[in-house]
């Protein structure tokens, strides 16, 4: 074949794909519309939400499999307009961020139309509120992680944009092999400081602070276990873990699949700069099980959750955890000698876990469930707000759903919270965001943006797990990282007991 011919056969194929990609990307337009009063179903539930600025386009499908096309115009309450033809409704990220820049305390309108076996359908008009209230916050960090058991099977830490859809994994399994990868913890969302856990042959606790990696021992013998659950101290020299021996057993009844207990567990202090686990017998009780700690935004304060121990595993479900707090003096790293107990399951006949302080000291927010900690197995677990300054704690009814809500944090400015749910599907956590007015009123919320949100949460078969929000990137070298953790060069931990 001639030059020439070969010219003109690139030439024709070019124009044969540019030709279909036309015909691929034409959807028809609404004719012929049959008004209806009722709300658009669509998918994901994005109606009457209110939105942070810098947030992600929140495109949407119809939730009926059967529409062929959707069409949606948007407008501002304060100008600017939007509109959206396809099989799903695609917005342009430049232009939903100058729509919501214009709009900073208005409304989005949105009108869609939809196709289905050739009708055309409109709509009743809906909306969402963007907030004045700035989500201070560049994106998000989690682990996702896929319904195993006895396995490590692929999990990774991860984190997102929130501005778009570009996510990137911090670290995998993958690159520490058979190892299991726990949650990735910064303070206050600065991810110049986190900490994370690896379970496994080449456990270790890592410990990231002034742009140094420190692998400490996985397990220190004098402690019995691992150290699990990390808080920060806002000042960034302590740092609160729960050491924990854990055990699971699964459950006959379709409605919960496995419980998740302690046989036992411990409260204690790490001294990032001795490398010092400070031992107190007041966190530390023998008959009892102290978990999940947190410190409040001024440092004054340790909260935490503690249970009297049960016998395991048959009477599991009559392990109840009250919310009680111990004063810490972050000069000396100890913790006082009065116990003050916040929310007591003697008489909520309930059981609290993961308590977290707003960043502003006016909330805390925890998780409720019948009995355990372990919330992400319990159906029936709801977020509680507590009111620190009058004591006063209510169920987020306006954000709790019939399905496990759990693993909550605040934004930097405590204006915004996430949370995993299973609401989607009663089987996957997925990540939920909304905004807390200064009322303690939580707004209606919506679920983690995604480009092509139906395609990518109904083939994603893995959970959400500790999210949280971050101020600017993680920078860290998962490659370095993880040729460190296999090489089994760990930091000592020494044991203080600080009773002495």
């Amino acid at each position: 074949m001639s030059h020439l011919k070969m010219k003109h056969l690139i030439q024709n194929i070019a124009l044969l794909s540019l030709f279909v990609i036309i015909l691929i990307g034409c959807h028809s337009k609404p004719t012929d519309v049959t008004e209806k009063d009722e709300l658009p179903d669509i998918y994901p539930d994005y109606v009457d939400v209110t939105i942070p600025v810098g947030i992600a386009p929140l495109n949407f499908s119809m939730a009926d499999e059967l529409v062929e096309t959707i069409d949606v115009d948007v407008k501002g309450s304060k100008g600017g307009s939007l509109h959206a033809n396809g099989s799903y409704a695609d917005f342009d990220i430049d232009e939903w961020h100058q729509l919501l820049e214009e709009n900073k305390g208005g409304k989005l309108i949105f009108t869609v139309c939809a196709e289905k076996d050739g009708r055309w359908t409109r709509y009743r008009d809906f909306q969402m509120t963007v907030s004045s209230e700035a989500l201070d916050a560049w994106g998000i960090t989690y682990r996702r992680i896929p319904p195993s058991y006895e396995i490590y099977s692929k999990m990774g830490l991860y984190q997102r944009d929130l501005s778009n859809y570009d996510e990137k994994a911090l670290l995998e399994n993958t690159q520490v092999p058979n190892q299991c990868i726990n949650c990735h913890t910064a303070n206050r969302t600065n991810p110049d400081q986190y900490v994370f856990h690896v379970r496994g042959q080449h456990g270790a606790t890592m410990v990231h602070r002034n742009g140094v990696d420190e692998l400490l021992e996985g397990k220190n013998d004098s402690l019995g276990g691992g150290m699990v659950y990390p808080y920060w101290h806002p000042g960034g020299r302590y740092c609160a873990f729960s050491t924990n021996s854990t055990a699971q057993m699964f459950h006959t009844a379709k409605v919960k699949r496995i419980e998740v207990y302690d046989n036992s567990s411990d409260v204690f202090v790490y001294d990032t700069q001795t490398h010092t686990i400070l031992k107190d017998t007041l966190t530390m009780k023998q008959l009892w099980a102290e978990n999940t700690p947190a410190f409040s935004p001024d440092g004054q304060w340790l909260y935490y959750t503690t249970a009297l121990r049960q016998f395991y595993p048959t009477d599991y479900d009559k392990e109840m955890y009250s919310l009680c707090r111990v004063n810490f003096d972050e000069k000396t790293g100890r913790i006082g000698t009065q116990v003050d107990t916040l929310i007591n399951t003697a008489v909520t006949g309930k059981s609290v876990t993961w308590p977290r302080p707003s960043y502003d000291g006016r909330f805390l927010m925890y998780t409720q469930v019948d009995y355990g900690y372990f919330s992400i197995w319990h159906p029936e677990a709801d977020l509680w707000l507590l009111d620190l300054k009058t004591g006063e704690t209510r169920a987020l009814d306006e954000v709790n759903s019939d399905c496990a809500e759990s693993l909550h944090s605040w934004s930097s400015n405590s204006r915004w919270f996430l949370f995993t749910s299973r609401r989607d599907d009663g089987l996957y956590s997925r990540i939920y965001l909304s905004m807390m007015g200064q009322d303690g009123k939580a707004t209606k919320p919506f679920m983690l943006p995604q480009r092509t949100p139906k395609q990518f949460y109904h083939r994603l078969l893995y959970s959400y797990n500790t999210p949280d929000f971050t101020s600017h990137p993680v920078k860290n070298n998962a490659r370095l990282m993880g040729r460190d953790i296999l090489n089994d060069q760990r930091t000592p931990t020494t044991l203080r007991d600080i009773n002495k």
